[in-house]
């Protein structure tokens, strides 16, 4: 099953961001909010717009809106990656 991993979604993170902005994601701050680590909803719109067209999935607008942590947009995104392969 296809999966976005951390070290994926921190990539993404910092392109979006411009390169050196944000924090670098690792485990210790998965429950971290956004914000604390200096990526804007600008920088998640983008990698969300990304994830969608590489992994060729939908997510959720409403639950987008409720996610604050990196866990938080990995489990929003992987549980639609298992939902579509699923189907």
């Amino acid at each position: 099953m296809e999966r976005l991993e951390l070290t994926e979604l921190a990539v993404l993170l910092r392109e979006a961001a411009g390169g050196d902005e944000g924090v670098f994601l690792d485990e210790g701050t998965l429950d971290t909010s956004f914000p604390q680590l200096d990526y804007d909803s600008l920088a998640l719109l983008q990698v969300t717009g990304v994830i969608e067209r590489d992994h060729d999935v939908m997510l959720d607008e409403e639950a987008l809106a409720e996610v604050e942590t990196p866990r938080q947009y990995l489990d929003l995104v992987n549980g639609a990656l298992a939902a579509r392969a699923a189907a």
